[in-house]
């Protein structure tokens, strides 16, 4: 049996190569990517007998793979049913001119991720939103950047909208409607944002496609049947999510409705993102025995300057290490943190906020902008670096001031 000085050094020794490895997405001279690694660390902590299997087991916060897994499937079956593709398809339709085909694919992209988990929204959406810039002749680069940071600045309103806001809705206890409430605003008025900056910066792209060709209607292959018993599911689901039912339940059961179809399973399974669910396996193993090896020992609970002002306090560190680290393992990070504080609820909040912002400041900042990214250039449209970065900088920095303008002084109570 170790000693506990020897077991403090190890753990933290553990600790500080998994997250290196997540920062930097992979380890030199491996095939491996950030699941791996979150799955590396998480064994040979167990491997070192710093954590226990029973322990382990325990620290997988369960109701957050389940809600994530129910909702990626519940996704599927929208995107199999032509959900996505008709909504494009209509508001193209409608609204095609740049600035107003502009500002709906930003307000489609965030509304829907405020619901759907904006990773899989990205998933669905990109292909769309390129072959429709294709096809009126329209530069990529606005809409898709518009897509990203919405996704991101939409999914803040509600504990679905992404993976950060899940795990932090089953640590925090909040309900559903109570989030919604505090955090939508902030959503709602950073979309305007997101469609203020992104116009200005492009508007000669977006002036000289003022004359592109006149948008022709296409028919949009729709499973009707499957499009509606989708539709009404997803309503239902969100529904009972407000009311405040087990939003893992619900999710799960949802899932379950959807699969009682004649599509092929497999054509499901491969739409739920397994390495993000075995990534926040690991790392919640991780985080724990970190926790309880090493973080107890700081007597994080004396620390008088974070206890004054929580929310500017830990939306600064929560910006600055969801940009080193991403934000699901950064916002674990936070966990024992938090509990100490007298005012959890807006310690929570402000690291929803702070963290899923965070994602908007660099192109691989997010799952979300990678996803766009990604998608994207296999599409032949092709987002620099230093392009995301005019949009990305200013736009963090202003939604992130607003929200915590917002959780501080002007939220209600």
């Amino acid at each position: 049996m170790i000693s506990a000085e020897a077991t403090t050094w190890l753990t933290t020794l553990l600790f500080v190569s998994t997250y290196l490895g997540l920062a930097i997405g992979e380890v030199p001279g491996l095939r491996i990517d950030r699941a791996g690694i979150a799955l590396v660390g998480a064994a040979a902590m167990l491997a070192a007998g710093l954590i226990d299997l029973p322990t382990a087991a325990r620290a997988v916060e369960y109701q957050t793979i389940v809600l994530l897994f129910g909702m990626m499937v519940v996704v599927a079956y929208l995107n199999l049913s032509g959900f996505f593709g008709l909504a494009t398809e209509r508001i193209a339709e409608h609204f095609h001119a740049p600035l107003t085909l502009l500002a709906m694919t930003i307000v489609l992209s965030g509304v829907l991720s405020a619901f759907l988990v904006n990773d899989v929204v990205c998933v669905a959406l990109t292909p769309l939103v390129v072959r429709l810039c294709q096809r009126l002749g329209r530069p990529p680069s606005p809409y898709l950047i518009g897509l990203a940071t919405a996704s991101n600045v939409g999914s803040v309103a509600t504990i679905t909208g992404n993976p950060q806001n899940i795990i932090i809705g089953s640590l925090s206890g909040i309900s559903y409607m109570r989030f919604c409430a505090r955090l939508a605003p902030i959503a709602l008025v950073g979309l305007a944002i997101t469609f203020v900056i992104v116009a200005c910066l492009y508007r000669k792209q977006l002036t000289s496609a003022s004359a592109s060709p006149s948008f022709v209607p296409r028919r949009i292959h729709v499973h009707r049947p499957l499009l509606a018993k989708s539709v009404l599911v997803t309503l239902i689901t969100v529904g009972l999510f407000f009311a405040g039912y087990p939003i893992a339940l619900v999710a799960l059961s949802a899932a379950g409705v959807m699969m009682l179809s004649r599509l092929r399973p497999e054509r499901i399974y491969r739409a739920v993102d397994w390495p993000l669910l075995v990534m926040f396996t690991g790392l919640f193993v991780v985080v724990h025995t970190f926790e309880a090896n090493v973080v107890r020992t700081w007597g994080i609970e004396d620390w008088p300057w974070l206890r004054r002002t929580p929310v500017p306090m830990i939306s600064g560190l929560a910006l600055v290490f969801s940009n080193i680290v991403s934000n699901v393992p950064a916002v674990l990070l936070f966990k024992p943190l938090i509990e100490t504080l007298p005012q959890q609820e807006s310690a929570w909040l402000a690291l929803s906020m702070s963290s899923t912002l965070a994602g908007n400041l660099t192109l691989v900042g997010s799952v979300a902008n990678l996803i766009v990214v990604e998608s994207a250039r296999r599409s032949g449209a092709e987002i620099g670096f230093l392009e995301y970065l005019k949009v990305g900088v200013p736009l963090t920095l202003l939604t992130t001031l607003l929200g915590i303008a917002w959780l501080q002084w002007l939220a209600p109570a």
